[in-house]
């Protein structure tokens, strides 16, 4: 019994790690005023989402920027 109770506390643990780290990632867009535009584009959209994702590493000095050019159709 005792290594499902450490089991399930490691888990929570990692669980809580997870959703502060996504915490701290979304202040930090919030802090850049990454949704203060009503404008969205790929580039836009891909940048929060890695700026979410790196978590506190944007207090670190990482700065993610993603550019992206969507091809354009043929006539």
């Amino acid at each position: 019994m005792s290594t499902r109770r450490a089991s399930t506390t490691r888990s929570r643990a990692i669980t809580m790690f997870v959703v502060i780290w996504l915490l701290i990632g979304l202040a930090a867009a919030v802090q850049r005023n990454y949704f203060a535009s009503s404008s969205t584009s790929c580039a836009k959209v891909g940048t929060v989402a890695v700026t979410i994702l790196v978590g506190p590493l944007n207090y670190v000095g990482a700065n993610p920027k993603i550019d992206c050019a969507a091809p354009k159709p043929s006539r």
